[in-house]
């Protein structure tokens, strides 16, 4: 994965055309259906066969996704030593029965 957002082209491998017009042509992409060079993620009939494609042409499969920690805030902290649970829930989390 790339760091950087890269938009969608005919080139790769999930790039499909929905009018099943797509040709290679000396390795340039052809639109059969136009009749001049495939507009990639600009046509109305481009598909991603993995469902990647954004509204705006970017591939989500370039895009890295940012991890973000869960934190409590420390007031929420305060509430959840106060609760108090029964049964097997009692046992998982180690708490007193209320």
């Amino acid at each position: 994965m790339t760091t950087e957002a890269k938009k969608c082209t005919p080139k790769c491998e999930f790039f499909r055309c929905g009018q099943k017009s797509l040709q290679f042509r000396s390795g340039t992409p052809y639109c059969k259906l136009a009749e001049d060079v495939c507009e990639g993620y600009k046509c109305r009939y481009a598909i991603c066969i993995r469902n990647r494609l954004l509204p705006d042409g970017t591939c989500s499969l370039t895009i890295k996704r940012s991890q973000r920690q869960a934190e409590i805030p420390p007031e929420d902290e305060d509430i959840l030593k106060k609760i108090k649970v029964k049964g097997k829930l009692q046992k998982r989390l180690g708490k007193e029965i209320f």
